[in-house]
């Protein structure tokens, strides 16, 4: 063969998605040349099962498959006339941007609650009074003492949880004066310390087994 002859990437035809490799492209642009559409589409089939072979866990996943007749479409620069089982994916639609997102805009005061505190207080405030709101008003305040030693202190008063609890119900919960009392600061915050310790035991034992073989001298 003559160095002549010899093709070079660069000189080649840029892969649009290279992960599939250039036969594949080529096999493409041939089948957007054929003019029977007919036989257009026969081959188009056998280009799909090849690009789900390259992915034999996937290529049965009707959501997979549509994603295949999508790059598909996006290798052949979208001019590949064929019947599809999906809808044709157009330059334009590709390229259009999407809808924003609608992020909550949630600004509370006490941002250590977290908003899964406001929501529950939200449940409560809809339920009727008794024992099961009082219940729920209870572990809600428990919650809340427990964010606010991760977040603070390693201790507070029930008074404080339960002031802030009325002041985010719109005072429709109100246990200022109860006679509960909340989970202890020291059970609450045993849990993380005793992880802590954990992973420090831990990794003590992890350096003695690594130090068990060494020759010391």
């Amino acid at each position: 063969m003559e160095i002549n002859n010899l093709e070079y990437n660069t000189e080649r035809e840029k892969l649009i998605i290279p992960e599939y490799g250039r036969h594949l492209q080529k096999m493409i642009n041939h089948t957007v040349a054929i003019e029977d559409r007919e036989e257009r589409n026969k081959v188009t089939k056998s280009i799909i099962a090849v690009m789900g072979n390259l992915q034999p866990h996937l290529r049965d996943v009707p959501e997979f498959q549509h994603k295949l007749w999508d790059q598909l479409f996006i290798m052949s620069d979208f001019k590949l006339d064929v019947d599809t089982p999906f809808p044709v994916l157009t330059k334009e639609k590709l390229q259009e941007r999407p809808e924003p997102l609608d992020y909550p805009q949630n600004f509370p005061k006490y941002r250590f609650y977290g908003n899964n505190i406001k929501r529950m207080i939200d449940v409560a405030n809809s339920w009727e009074d008794g024992e099961l709101k009082s219940a729920l008003a209870l572990t809600i305040a428990n919650h809340m003492k427990k964010c606010y030693l991760n977040w603070n202190k390693d201790t507070v008063e029930d008074s404080v949880i339960f002031n802030h609890l009325f002041e985010l119900s719109d005072g429709r919960i109100n246990m200022k004066g109860s006679s509960e009392d909340l989970t202890d600061s020291t059970n609450l915050m045993r849990g993380k310390k005793k992880k802590h310790n954990n992973n420090n035991n831990n990794s003590g034992k992890k350096n003695y087994r690594n130090n068990r073989g060494k020759k010391r001298y």
